[in-house]
């Protein structure tokens, strides 16, 4: 959450001295404007969308039928009534056709009484025949994506839902063709259901006045002002030197609307949109304009009340910059990546030469240690630079509370346009990691080629980034670059599927892999193919074998990302601004490749989960061939970041600078590097550790804190010699032991008495104006 709504005063105007003044500010949006806007021409006669909604007239079901565990469903004095006999309990219904499927989910209201239970869950599908049970059993893994507490008893209670607090970005209305409650989570509670409703955007946003939100076209988001025609917003603005007005414009509307911008009730354009559903960006030189100018958004349609988003709107300067702070700042987050694949790293496969090349010309991190095992956990760690045991985000469902402070806020605060692309959803707005954030292409947007493998998605965000790079190598600007292309399925698109496999190596993995399947007892690695070592040897398989192929795909897919890399690289060399751009690359964590006997990540907290890469570049402040061999944390980088833009870094962020270490005239001082693992809600029954690790000097710990029957408590390793955790040395070191032990049990009253504020406190105090505008931005539900 932004400094000044963390003060109760929401920012009228955002002034930032990027080497101007309070008179001249360098960017000025107008989201932040918006309260001081004038907007006249609301329609009047506008026509409210159809509502999805389902009441219950006596003896009939309204469509609704009985799901596993439900028994006795009937309509008594208008509600469906029946009893649970599960305690994953379902009743179903299905849409009429006919229904708008383009339009995204709002929010999900229920009217009911419940005898007894905790929580209510909904789910949806968009299947012509959906499995109920598969959806029940799955939801073990995956839960559904509504939920909320309710209160048990005789008294009808109603229960809004915000699609914003699924642990997706959106809720799309063609997935909600069938709607499954389970209004209780315990057996042998009756239920009593008075009304259903599905609340849909255009109908929601039919019902307030314009303002600002954060918004989708198809996946892409944006800091959105909402306006309906015929209305205009008038706004009276301060015109940075050598501005211009940087903007995108869509709609969700089937017909024509048309956006017209004008300064001083001169149209500077205007652009008609037919196609919904998609963003089209319009930006405009306003080198003719200075001072005080008044600027007007108008909206027109034939259709009274038509809606026209205009995307992240701010007037940006193009005048000469502070030589002090990088122009551009850019983190590339390959996921997945093992640093001991990257021949900077001393892996003896060419697999990543244009990250090889940046590490020579900036600074490698020899022992960067993440502070979470899997992307959920350990990327809102970095951004926010908080360790998880903070921000408390553990389980899929959990989102980083708006009281932190994330490094893309920083840089918005401090006049920097900011832009993400994500193809991990974990990275986006399901976990509130669009704090900050003006521009963010989710997961859900990216479109893959027929026969590239899902998830290789690199070349896709580098396709999206390039384009604005060049609209904005001017300005001062913020990038995270999230790619997916090592995690499993491994498999890489043409060339490197062959780069080092055998062109006749998949048949006989696939072969591999189905003969295995049957004896993988997870159910969350059976789809996906990955046993344990204990299960390929049950199975008559070949672990090596099964491995080394795996491991062939995994390095091409490296070779891949690397590419894109390349790409990214090379336009900032034809911009101009090589030199003047900090690049950050890096991971969120490793993989496991039967190392100590499993696959994937997540699960522990050993070497080839949390030791990741890390170099950074930027000529004009960081050394050239620098390798740093001290170990550091990634909740670093965030300050590190922060302080090489000369920006504070926040109060709430705990990690520290990293900057000293490029200088030999500053100090350092260590600090002990901390990952965490806590088992989520689904894992609770399997046979698999919480653990809390401390690297400090040579030595690490690993404290298994929930452990199965026989697994020690503690174990110790050499970590400069054994960086993979194979020698535990525990026995041998009981004095190591018990002081690092005493260390994690300091620290981890440390951390836990810096939990970060919930979304209560954080906004305690705030009045409803400012209470609404964060629900808006999707920081709070």
């Amino acid at each position: 959450m932004s400094s000044a709504l963390k003060s109760g005063a929401w920012t009228l105007l955002t002034v930032v001295a990027c080497g101007g003044s309070s008179d001249t500010p360098d960017v000025v949006r107008l989201v932040d404007a918006f309260a001081s806007a004038s907007v006249v021409g609301t329609a009047s006669n506008a026509e409210a969308p159809e509502a999805s909604e389902w009441r219950f007239a006596e003896g009939e079901l309204a469509g609704f039928v009985a799901g596993p565990g439900v028994s006795g469903l009937t309509v008594e004095d208008g509600r469906l009534s029946g009893r649970s006999s599960t305690d994953n309990a379902v009743v179903r219904v299905e849409r009429p056709a006919g229904f708008d499927a383009t339009d995204l989910l709002h929010a999900f209201e229920i009217r009911v009484k419940v005898s007894d239970g905790a929580n209510l869950w909904v789910g949806f599908s968009g299947s012509d025949e959906p499995n109920v049970e598969r959806m029940v059993e799955r939801a073990k893994i995956f839960p559904w994506p509504l939920s909320t507490p309710i209160v048990s008893g005789d008294e009808l209670r109603t229960y809004t839902i915000s699609a914003a607090s699924a642990a997706q970005a959106s809720i799309k209305s063609a997935d909600t063709r069938h709607i499954f409650i389970r209004p209780t989570d315990v057996s042998g509670a009756r239920f009593e259901i008075e009304s259903v409703r599905l609340i849909f955007r255009k109908e929601h946003l039919a019902s307030i006045p314009a303002g600002v939100g954060w918004h989708g076209l198809s996946e892409v988001y944006r800091e959105t002002i909402v306006t309906r025609a015929p209305e205009s917003a008038t706004f009276s603005l301060s015109v940075p030197e050598r501005a211009f007005l940087d903007l995108a414009i869509g709609t969700v509307e089937d017909g024509p609307v048309t956006f017209r911008v004008s300064a001083n009730d001169e149209v500077l354009i205007e652009r008609t949109v037919t196609t919904p559903n998609r963003w089209e960006e319009v930006p405009m030189a306003l080198d003719g304009l200075s001072g005080q100018v008044s600027l007007e958004l108008s909206l027109h349609s034939d259709k009274p009340g038509a809606i026209g988003f205009w995307g992240a709107p701010a007037l940006r300067s193009r005048a000469s910059k502070d030589e002090s702070r990088p122009r551009g700042v850019i983190v590339i987050l390959i996921d997945t990546l093992r640093r001991d694949h990257l021949e900077a790293y001393g892996y003896g496969r060419e697999t990543a030469p244009h990250v090889n090349r940046l590490a020579a010309e900036g600074t490698l991190f020899r022992d960067a240690i993440a502070q979470g095992a899997w992307t959920k956990v350990s990327v809102p760690s970095m951004l926010s630079s908080t360790y998880p045991t903070s921000n408390g985000i553990y389980e899929f469902t959990h989102k980083l509370p708006a009281s932190a402070d994330t490094i893309a806020e920083s840089f918005r605060e401090n006049g920097y346009a900011t832009w993400v692309a994500s193809a991990n959803g974990f990275s986006g707005t399901s976990t509130n990691l669009h704090q900050g954030v003006e521009v963010l292409h989710e997961n859900g947007s990216l479109v893959f080629p027929e026969g590239q493998p899902r998830g290789k998605s690199a070349r896709i965000l580098a396709d999206r980034l390039l384009p604005w790079l060049d609209t904005h190598s001017e300005i001062p600007f913020f990038v995270f670059f999230h790619a997916l292309d090592p995690h499993s399925a491994y498999e890489p698109y043409r060339p490197y599927d062959t780069l080092w496999a055998a062109p006749d190596g998949k048949t006989a993995h696939e072969e591999r892999v189905e003969k295995v399947r049957p004896f993988i007892k997870s159910d969350f690695m059976k789809p996906m193919g990955l046993p344990l070592r204990s299960e390929l040897e049950e199975a008559g398989v070949d672990p090596d074998v099964f491995v080394n192929h795996e491991i062939d795909w995994y390095d091409g897919s490296i070779r891949g990302a690397d590419a894109e890399v390349g790409r990214v690289l090379e336009r900032l060399r034809d911009l101009g601004l090589e030199d003047d751009t900090l690049v950050v690359f890096l991971s969120d964590h490793g993989e496991e490749f039967l190392d100590h006997g499993g696959h994937f990540h997540e699960e522990n907290v050993y070497g080839e989960m949390v030791n990741v890469p890390l170099i950074m570049r930027w000529p004009a402040r960081i050394p050239a061939g620098l390798v740093i061999e001290q170990t550091v944390q990634m909740l670093d980088v965030g300050p590190t970041l922060l302080e090489l833009a000369g920006i504070t870094k926040p109060g709430l962020m705990q990690g520290e600078s990293l900057a000293a270490l490029f200088d030999d005239q500053r100090r350092w001082t260590p600090r002990p590097a901390i990952s965490e693992w806590t088992r989520r809600t689904d894992q609770r029954e399997q046979d698999m550790v919480d653990a809390v690790s401390i690297i400090d000097g040579d030595y690490k710990l690993v404290h298994n804190i929930h452990r199965p029957e026989g697994f020690p408590e503690f174990e110790l390793y050499h970590h400069r010699d054994d960086p993979l955790d194979q020698n535990d040395i525990a026995s041998d070191h009981p004095e190591i032991v018990e002081q690092l032990s005493q260390q994690l049990q300091d620290w981890q009253k440390w951390a836990q008495a810096r939990a970060l504020p919930t979304n209560a406190e954080a906004t305690e105090g705030l009045d409803s104006e400012e209470l609404e505008r964060l629900r808006s931005l999707g920081y709070v539900q």
